[in-house]
């Protein structure tokens, strides 16, 4: 469980944009990937969809070979043959800064309903009342919105405990996307360990696939335990897919008061579901009582 966690941690850029479009891979992203796993033959399959920008320096080389690239994929790089057009780099370019663009906002805007959440706690402290949610706040934007995976085929859930969740993720995910079906088995071994012994938790997959039938397909080949968005209410769930981010896979964890816990952006870095998967952990470990208080 800690070399999962250690690996995903450290994924990195190696994501997908969440639109459905592959951005080009850079030389840190094909480190990152070798770290995390990857093959240098999956590194090619990768290149050869997504291609590669910038040029090859020399240092790109020595930190690559210390992160156990072969002499063949150097050499591929370091040809052009995955390069990408000069007007596909700077569309590239125009992308990562529209990307840190909205990821400020996000960041500015997390930042507003943390000091709201800080602000309820300073007055609790000091014995003023606060009025306790009656629901949770994703449950409440979902309710009679969620399916699952059952007996072969999706199905409508049952959605009559959401709202008593303490705590609920948002998973952002796509079959389309390599490092997601990466993630994604390790999530479901995860889940289906911890949810037996936390019944205030949940999770619920938000797909960025194209069609009802890829994610219908995505969730039986990954046997997901948790429920999902209707497909055909996706659309209409516009604000809470933002908060997924711009690249998938992307975790959020989010509390009955509506703060979020943790999130796979520290900021406007991606850093990564796994980080999620650890926070969530440190925080089932603690005492009931530590939990219920920071659900308040």
């Amino acid at each position: 469980m800690r070399t999962f966690l250690i690996a995903f941690l450290f994924l990195g850029s190696a994501i997908c944009i969440a639109v459905g479009r592959l951005t080009p891979l850079s030389a840190k992203d094909i480190g990152l990937m070798l770290r995390t796993g990857y093959s240098a033959e999956s590194v090619q399959r990768e290149l050869s969809a997504r291609h590669f920008v910038p040029a090859l320096s020399a240092a790109d080389e020595t930190v690559l070979l210390q992160a156990g690239a072969t002499r063949p994929l150097l050499d591929s790089l370091k040809s052009g043959a995955f390069d990408v057009s000069a007007s596909d780099a700077s569309a590239a370019q125009a992308e990562v800064a529209a990307q840190t663009e909205r990821r400020a906002a996000q960041a500015a805007e997390a930042q507003k309903i943390n000091t709201l959440y800080q602000n309820q706690i300073a007055k609790a402290r000091a014995g003023a009342p606060i009025s306790a949610p009656s629901a949770h706040p994703v449950a409440a934007a979902l309710k009679g919105d969620l399916v699952s995976w059952k007996n072969g085929s999706i199905a409508h859930f049952d959605d009559e405990g959401m709202p008593k969740k303490k705590f609920i993720a948002l998973y952002f995910s796509a079959h389309w996307c390599v490092p997601c079906r990466k993630f994604t088995p390790q999530l479901v071994e995860w889940y289906n360990r911890v949810a037996s012994q936390h019944p205030e938790f949940e999770i619920v997959f938000v797909s960025s696939d194209r069609s009802l039938f890829a994610m219908e397909t995505y969730m039986r080949e990954a046997q997901m335990p948790w429920p999902a968005v209707e497909f055909a209410k996706l659309e209409s769930k516009a604000e809470l897919k933002k908060l997924g981010g711009d690249g998938i896979p992307s975790l959020i964890a989010i509390d009955a008061s509506g703060r979020m816990l943790s999130s796979s952006y520290n900021g406007q870095q991606y850093v990564g579901p796994a980080k999620v998967v650890a926070d969530l952990e440190a925080i089932f470990a603690q005492p009931p009582n530590a939990k219920v208080a920071q659900s308040r």
